[in-house]
């Protein structure tokens, strides 16, 4: 299938993935001054933004996969939250295809696994998350906006862009919701990402509530070339929060 995919500036191609829910325009305050050095490529996740939700069976490897239709044959990839799991999925799926990786506010297990000592989201929270879109699917979006704000010293500001751009490209389909939300319930790459080749960043908020830090770190350690930056002070959208040093370290990695 073609997804939609808004692409603009100049230079090397670079990927971007949004998050749960929502589209690429999300990237709307920082696309600029990347399309400055790179030819961004905004891709809208199946059934999410302006792309349909055609891709049978929703799962990791069905999105990863039109998206890697959908894209460059060579690209740097940048991927945040539900949008970092689909970009290490691509990777492992096409490894040749992906230059570098940028996972932001992303790990390869979302939910906590006590036993394991892996630090996540506790089960419960997207249990609530996957019975509060059969009610009212736009009040539950909106209240996980409000989770990934928490803990970030710029949360207000955070959450207002979150929300004003959560439908301004048309509303999500219920059904890719349901399967997106599966997908952060079920993934685990732990395993397979040490198969990744490429060069990795794990780009973290030191106040993440989502992802925490740790996660990040354990991750990088399981890969051969993979690296962790943190952002002080950000939460789970350090691009929103703290730009300013989200352009600075992703400048720095895609032109090492």
């Amino acid at each position: 299938m073609s997804l939609f995919v808004e692409v603009e500036g100049q230079g090397p191609d670079l990927v971007l993935l949004h998050g749960w829910g929502l589209h690429g325009g999300i990237f709307d305050a920082i696309a600029p001054q990347l399309a400055e050095s790179f030819t961004l490529h905004r891709v809208d996740l199946p059934g999410h933004g302006r792309s349909p939700n055609q891709v049978g069976e929703y799962s990791l490897q069905t999105v990863a996969g039109a998206v890697l239709d959908s894209v460059p044959e060579q690209a740097d990839w940048l991927g945040w939250s539900l949008g970092g799991r689909v970009a290490m999925q691509a990777a492992l799926m096409a490894s040749q295809r992906i230059t570098k990786l940028i996972s932001m506010a992303a790990s390869p297990r979302f939910l906590a696994v006590e036993q394991e000592g892996w630090p996540g989201v506790a089960p419960e929270v997207l249990k609530g998350f996957a019975a509060g879109l059969e009610t009212d699917y736009r009040k539950t979006l909106l209240q996980f906006l409000a989770i990934q704000a928490m803990g970030s010293a710029r949360a207000k500001q955070e959450i207002r862009i979150l929300r004003e751009g959560l439908f301004a490209h048309g509303e999500p389909v219920l059904e890719a919701l349901r399967g997106a939300l599966g997908i952060l319930q079920s993934a685990d790459l732990r395993e397979p990402l040490k198969n990744i080749q490429c060069p990795t960043l794990f780009l973290a908020g030191e106040r993440d509530s989502l992802m925490p830090v740790q996660a990040a770190q354990l991750a990088a350690k399981k890969m051969a070339n993979a690296r962790v930056e943190v952002i002080a002070g950000a939460g789970h959208a350090p691009f929103i929060s703290h730009p300013d040093q989200f352009l600075q370290i992703t400048r720095q990695f895609l032109h090492e």
